[in-house]
């Protein structure tokens, strides 16, 4: 064939041709269900359940896969506003989160729309003022406009006005024993904690004061109990709570009493999360004390800010978009009339350069000059 024969009408008949003959619509028409149905080998019904995610028990493993290997060649795209029609269904969710000021709740999100848009759900991100609620619907009707709600380190109490609306709910980062959650996901953090506390005892601290976040919520709660549990069959150990708002200034202020309150000074500064514990590191120098050599700081979280501060923090690392991608999996889970899984996310300790021996200690003298 020459190359003005290739270039022909005809020549480009024959390749539209072609790809209906291979069971492929041409390039100008939308692939449709029944084209992946085709190309499949399997039934539109068929199709429907895997692309779905409902085919376990229903399709076998090997036609689910030429399913899933059929929409990806042919680049078929469900037709979601008819799917919602048929399923009564907006396919949209809403991610309550206390606040957009550090990045964790950025992950927490990234993760959830990465697994919701996997589904053909779509995620709307609702910072509630002050954390805590009360959180308004910010719908003229959130029954009528989403599927269900997710909501990160809240109250359930914050929610009454989207609960209201009967929609499912899955709580994040709360008290799994709240019956008014449809399923909770949480992370390990009494873990966290232990893992913090046994790090500094086993460096040599017994003066310990917890820089306590001042919010009334489950997690801090639990932050508070996991603190006291794990050091109070520690011999010597001297447990100081100094609370604190979620802040810089508050986490300066807060230290700042700590280290120059009555008694001997605390050798470690153990603090509710990062934010807090950058603060502290402020009040420490300010006071021209060193750390880790003078006073160890811990933070929790690891964001950002974590090593930014100089030494870095030592801190708890929580998977953020794992913790997302969960919470998401368990409300798809809910909507399918399924019960959901509660599990707990793994935490990590990460040790940097804020902690060290307690002064006197061996190993402490030698270390150069802190920040």
């Amino acid at each position: 064939m020459t190359s003005n024969e290739a270039a022909s009408p005809a020549g480009a008949r024959s390749g539209v041709d072609g790809a209906a003959q291979a069971g492929r619509p041409a390039a100008t028409t939308r692939v449709t269900s029944r084209d992946v149905a085709r190309a499949a080998g399997v039934s539109q019904a068929a199709v429907s359940l895997v692309l779905g995610d409902k085919w376990r028990g229903r399709v076998s493993p090997g036609k689910a896969e030429a399913v899933r290997a059929a929409a990806r060649e042919l680049g078929y795209r469900p037709n979601l506003a008819a799917r919602s029609l048929r399923m009564g269904r907006t396919r949209t969710v809403l991610l309550v989160v206390p606040a957009l000021t550090t990045e964790f709740f950025a992950r927490v999100y990234t993760g959830a729309a990465r697994i919701a848009a996997e589904h053909g759900f779509g995620v709307v991100l609702y910072p509630s003022p002050e954390g805590i609620g009360p959180a308004r619907d910010p719908f003229d009707s959130a029954a009528a406009t989403l599927d269900g709600v997710i909501a990160s380190s809240m109250a359930a109490e914050a929610l009454t006005p989207l609960r209201d609306a009967d929609l499912p709910l899955v709580m994040l980062d709360s008290d799994p024993d709240d019956d008014r959650a449809d399923a909770t996901v949480n992370l390990d953090i009494a873990d966290g904690i232990r893992q913090l506390t046994g790090h500094l005892s086993a460096l040599g601290h017994r003066r310990i004061t917890h820089l306590a976040a001042d919010v009334a919520s489950w997690t801090f709660e639990v932050r508070a109990r996991a603190v006291a549990d794990s050091l109070r069959g520690l011999p010597g150990a001297q447990l100081r709570r100094q609370p604190a708002a979620l802040g810089v200034e508050a986490g300066l202020h807060a230290a700042h009493a700590a280290l120059t309150g009555p008694g001997p000074r605390p050798t470690a500064l153990l603090c509710d999360d990062d934010i807090i514990a950058a603060g502290a590191c402020k009040a420490v120098r300010r006071l021209g004390l060193r750390i880790p050599e003078d006073v160890s700081v811990t933070g929790f979280d690891d964001l950002a800010l974590a090593v930014a501060v100089e030494p870095e923090l030592t801190t708890v690392r929580l998977p953020a978009e794992e913790f997302g991608e969960a919470g998401i999996r368990a409300l798809l889970t809910v909507l399918d009339g399924r019960p959901a899984d509660a599990p707990t996310l793994p935490v990590d300790l990460v040790v940097r350069g804020s902690t060290a021996p307690p002064p006197g200690a061996p190993g402490n003298a030698a270390r150069p000059g802190g920040q």
